[in-house]
Protein backbone atom coordinates (compact mmCIF):
# COMPACT_ATOMS: atom_id res chain seq x y z
CA UNK A 1 0.00 0.00 0.00
CA UNK A 2 1.49 3.33 -1.07
CA UNK A 3 1.45 6.26 1.32
CA UNK A 4 0.27 9.60 0.01
CA UNK A 5 2.97 11.87 1.41
CA UNK A 6 3.53 15.39 0.13
CA UNK A 7 6.90 15.85 1.86
CA UNK A 8 9.83 14.93 -0.37
CA UNK A 9 12.74 12.81 0.78
CA UNK A 10 15.05 15.83 0.45
CA UNK A 11 12.76 17.90 2.70
CA UNK A 12 12.55 15.07 5.25
CA UNK A 13 16.35 14.78 5.21
CA UNK A 14 16.70 18.53 5.73
CA UNK A 15 14.27 18.46 8.65
CA UNK A 16 16.05 15.50 10.21
CA UNK A 17 19.48 17.14 9.78
CA UNK A 18 18.24 20.46 11.20
CA UNK A 19 16.69 18.70 14.20
CA UNK A 20 19.91 16.76 14.83
CA UNK A 21 22.00 19.95 14.74
CA UNK A 22 19.54 21.69 17.07
CA UNK A 23 19.80 18.84 19.60
CA UNK A 24 23.61 18.96 19.47
CA UNK A 25 23.54 22.72 20.01
CA UNK A 26 20.97 22.44 22.82
CA UNK A 27 23.02 19.87 24.68
CA UNK A 28 26.35 21.60 24.03
CA UNK A 29 26.44 23.14 27.56
CA UNK A 30 26.41 19.64 29.02
CA UNK A 31 29.07 18.48 26.55
CA UNK A 32 31.24 21.49 27.41
CA UNK A 33 30.87 20.78 31.11
CA UNK A 34 31.80 17.13 30.64
CA UNK A 35 34.87 18.04 28.60
CA UNK A 36 35.94 20.77 31.04
CA UNK A 37 36.83 18.40 33.89
CA UNK A 38 36.28 21.20 36.42
CA UNK A 39 33.73 19.40 38.55
CA UNK A 40 30.53 20.74 40.05
CA UNK A 41 30.06 24.46 40.65
CA UNK A 42 27.17 26.80 41.42
CA UNK A 43 26.17 27.06 37.75
CA UNK A 44 26.04 23.29 37.45
CA UNK A 45 23.87 22.94 40.56
CA UNK A 46 21.58 25.87 39.66
CA UNK A 47 21.19 24.58 36.11
CA UNK A 48 20.37 21.10 37.37
CA UNK A 49 17.75 22.39 39.81
CA UNK A 50 16.16 24.62 37.14
CA UNK A 51 16.10 21.70 34.67
CA UNK A 52 14.41 19.44 37.22
CA UNK A 53 11.80 22.13 37.89
CA UNK A 54 11.20 22.43 34.14
CA UNK A 55 10.85 18.67 33.79
CA UNK A 56 8.37 18.57 36.67
CA UNK A 57 6.34 21.44 35.15
CA UNK A 58 6.26 19.79 31.74
CA UNK A 59 5.34 16.36 33.12
CA UNK A 60 2.69 17.74 35.46
CA UNK A 61 1.12 19.78 32.64
CA UNK A 62 1.01 16.73 30.36
CA UNK A 63 -0.54 14.62 33.12
CA UNK A 64 -3.13 17.31 33.93
CA UNK A 65 -4.02 17.69 30.25
CA UNK A 66 -4.44 13.93 29.78
CA UNK A 67 -6.69 13.69 32.84
CA UNK A 68 -8.78 16.69 31.81
CA UNK A 69 -9.21 15.37 28.25
CA UNK A 70 -10.27 11.94 29.54
CA UNK A 71 -12.88 13.64 31.72
CA UNK A 72 -14.14 16.03 29.02
CA UNK A 73 -12.58 15.39 25.58
CA UNK A 74 -14.51 18.14 23.82
CA UNK A 75 -13.41 20.99 26.08
CA UNK A 76 -10.22 23.02 26.23
CA UNK A 77 -8.08 22.58 29.35
CA UNK A 78 -8.08 25.49 31.81
CA UNK A 79 -7.43 23.71 35.10
CA UNK A 80 -4.26 23.10 37.11
CA UNK A 81 -1.17 24.69 35.56
CA UNK A 82 -3.33 25.70 32.60
CA UNK A 83 -4.85 28.39 34.84
CA UNK A 84 -1.50 30.19 34.87
CA UNK A 85 -0.53 29.77 31.23
CA UNK A 86 -2.14 28.21 28.16
CA UNK A 87 0.93 26.14 27.22
CA UNK A 88 2.48 25.04 30.55
CA UNK A 89 4.11 21.98 28.98
CA UNK A 90 5.98 24.20 26.49
CA UNK A 91 6.85 26.56 29.33
CA UNK A 92 8.25 23.61 31.31
CA UNK A 93 10.33 22.61 28.30
CA UNK A 94 11.74 26.14 28.07
CA UNK A 95 12.56 26.11 31.79
CA UNK A 96 14.31 22.75 31.35
CA UNK A 97 16.55 24.07 28.55
CA UNK A 98 17.18 27.28 30.49
CA UNK A 99 18.65 25.09 33.21
CA UNK A 100 20.82 23.27 30.69
CA UNK A 101 22.08 26.61 29.34
CA UNK A 102 22.80 27.92 32.84
CA UNK A 103 24.62 24.72 33.79
CA UNK A 104 27.32 25.50 31.28
CA UNK A 105 27.81 29.22 31.96
CA UNK A 106 31.13 28.65 33.69
CA UNK A 107 32.35 26.43 30.85
CA UNK A 108 31.88 28.68 27.80
CA UNK A 109 35.52 29.59 27.23
CA UNK A 110 35.51 30.42 23.52
CA UNK A 111 33.31 32.38 21.12
CA UNK A 112 32.44 29.09 19.43
CA UNK A 113 31.16 27.62 22.67
CA UNK A 114 29.04 30.71 23.34
CA UNK A 115 27.67 30.62 19.79
CA UNK A 116 26.73 26.94 20.05
CA UNK A 117 25.07 27.34 23.44
CA UNK A 118 23.17 30.51 22.51
CA UNK A 119 22.03 29.12 19.13
CA UNK A 120 20.80 25.93 20.80
CA UNK A 121 18.94 27.84 23.50
CA UNK A 122 17.44 30.35 21.07
CA UNK A 123 16.51 27.49 18.74
CA UNK A 124 14.47 25.62 21.33
CA UNK A 125 12.74 28.81 22.47
CA UNK A 126 11.80 29.49 18.83
CA UNK A 127 10.52 25.91 18.43
CA UNK A 128 8.40 26.21 21.59
CA UNK A 129 6.82 29.50 20.49
CA UNK A 130 6.21 27.98 17.03
CA UNK A 131 4.47 25.05 18.70
CA UNK A 132 2.37 27.45 20.77
CA UNK A 133 1.37 29.26 17.57
CA UNK A 134 0.27 26.00 15.90
CA UNK A 135 -1.65 25.01 19.04
CA UNK A 136 -3.36 28.40 19.23
CA UNK A 137 -4.48 28.14 15.60
CA UNK A 138 -5.84 24.62 16.21
CA UNK A 139 -7.59 25.64 19.43
CA UNK A 140 -9.16 28.67 17.75
CA UNK A 141 -10.64 26.31 15.14
CA UNK A 142 -11.90 23.88 17.77
CA UNK A 143 -13.10 26.27 20.49
CA UNK A 144 -13.21 29.70 18.87
CA UNK A 145 -16.98 30.04 19.17
CA UNK A 146 -16.97 29.14 22.88
CA UNK A 147 -17.29 32.32 25.01
CA UNK A 148 -15.48 30.61 27.92
CA UNK A 149 -12.53 29.86 25.63
CA UNK A 150 -12.49 33.45 24.36
CA UNK A 151 -12.37 34.75 27.93
CA UNK A 152 -9.65 32.22 28.84
CA UNK A 153 -7.61 33.19 25.78
CA UNK A 154 -7.86 36.92 26.56
CA UNK A 155 -6.92 36.57 30.24
CA UNK A 156 -4.36 33.74 30.34
CA UNK A 157 -0.88 34.27 28.90
CA UNK A 158 -0.03 31.84 26.13
CA UNK A 159 3.47 30.82 27.16
CA UNK A 160 5.08 32.47 30.18
CA UNK A 161 3.10 32.98 33.41
CA UNK A 162 2.46 36.61 34.35
CA UNK A 163 3.92 37.91 31.05
CA UNK A 164 0.97 39.49 29.23
CA UNK A 165 1.47 37.89 25.82
CA UNK A 166 -1.92 36.42 25.02
CA UNK A 167 -1.46 35.41 21.39
CA UNK A 168 1.27 34.46 18.95
CA UNK A 169 -1.07 33.43 16.15
CA UNK A 170 -0.37 36.46 13.98
CA UNK A 171 3.42 35.99 14.12
CA UNK A 172 3.85 34.06 10.88
CA UNK A 173 7.63 33.92 11.28
CA UNK A 174 7.02 31.35 14.04
CA UNK A 175 6.71 28.45 11.63
CA UNK A 176 8.84 25.87 13.42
Amino acid sequence: MKENNSVSFAAKTGIWFSAAILYVLETSPVLFRLSGNRGTDAFCIAGFVISVIGLLLESTADLQKNRAKKKNPGRFVDTGLFRLVRCPNYFGEMVFWTGVFISGLNEYRTAGMWICAVLGYAGIIYVMFGGARRLEIRQDKNYGSDPEYQKYKKTTPIMIPFVPIYSVKEHKWLVA
